[in-house]
């Protein structure tokens, strides 16, 4: 199972371009079956607009995308070409146009619609999916600062904080950087905090800040 990056959820996002409206949209879906679906939901939406144009990368699965009436080049490549300069799979990508009467030209278009992409995408967040391993982490108070700054330096997630006779961590690490963040847990505390592993998950989880 390896690791890769995926829309955290919905993002949408719009703006204006010589007053044509441009609205992107991106989901994280599981299927190409899926990815066509969310397509379709946003012709029927959007009936009335001069162009749906869409992209989406599944992973170990289809690559496509349409211009929709677009100028070949002008919409959908440039749309596919953001996803895969963002490294995201299981994603699809729809952007809306309400022509506004003045033409763009291919130039023009190709930023639109490109831009139309990365605007979703920053909405809707980046998650990294991977194999993480789950620690139970009991600290005393005074270590509590440090063991999150620690965390935060190697990538983890804390899940869960139960403030008690000390405070109880659950965190998240990457499978591969789990010795060493125990180890650096251990020298850091002189051995005072004491992990214990509880498995293993294989889900995402939002690397944006």
């Amino acid at each position: 199972m390896e690791e890769y990056l995926v829309p955290t959820g919905y993002g949408e996002d719009e703006f204006v371009e010589k007053k044509s409206r441009f609205i992107g949209r991106v989901w994280c879906v599981e299927s190409e079956e899926e990815a066509l679906e969310k397509i379709q939901e946003m012709k029927k939406q959007h009936y009335d607009a001069t162009h749906n144009c869409w992209a989406y990368v599944i992973r170990d699965g289809a690559m496509r995308f349409s211009d929709d009436g677009e100028p070949g080049g002008t919409a959908g490549n440039p749309m596919m070409q953001v996803l895969q300069k963002e490294n995201l799979f299981n994603v699809v990508c729809v952007v809306t146009r309400y022509f506004g009467g003045t033409l763009l030209g291919a130039g023009g278009l190709v930023r639109a619609y490109t831009k139309g992409a990365k605007i979703a995408i920053d909405a809707a967040g980046r998650s990294m999916k991977r194999v993480w391993t789950v620690l139970y982490v009991p600290c005393p108070y005074h270590f509590y600062e440090r063991v999150k700054l620690e965390a935060e330096a190697f990538g983890c997630v804390i899940r869960d904080t139960n403030f008690g006779a000390e405070v109880e961590l659950e965190i998240l690490v990457a499978r591969e950087q789990t010795q060493p963040f125990v180890d650096k847990l251990t020298d850091m505390t002189a051995g005072s905090v004491e992990t214990m592993e509880l498995g293993q998950e294989y889900r995402a989880f939002p690397v944006d800040k």
